[in-house]
């Protein structure tokens, strides 16, 4: 999603694209959660997935099953929050850049 902003890694950064490409995502999605004047069931549910995502993705390396498990509870919690679907594609689409996680 970086080249389709129009944007590159920083040469000489040691950062992970995909890393970088999460935290905005799930940035974005988050400020677009708190501008949401609504108050829906799951939304204390939602603010936490996107707060351990956040988490993972300013610390390095995210653990694949730790992403995917993630983003399962916050589509759960918001999917049917229609404002919301653009900004959850979008993290959606940051979490699937690292691929498959391993089966079992």
């Amino acid at each position: 999603m970086l080249r389709s902003l129009g944007q590159r890694p920083v040469i000489g950064s040691d950062e992970d694209p995909r890393v970088a490409e999460l935290r905005t995502a799930v940035a974005r999605l988050r400020r677009e959660l708190a501008a949401l004047p609504s108050e829906f069931p799951d939304r204390v549910i939602a603010e936490d997935e996107l707060a351990a995502l956040a988490a993972m993705a300013s610390g390095g390396a995210p653990e694949i099953p730790r992403l995917r498990s993630s983003l399962l509870l916050i589509a759960g919690a918001i999917g049917s929050v229609s404002a919301l679907a653009r900004g959850l594609s979008g993290v959606r689409e940051a979490v699937d850049l690292f691929g498959e996680s391993p089966r079992a």
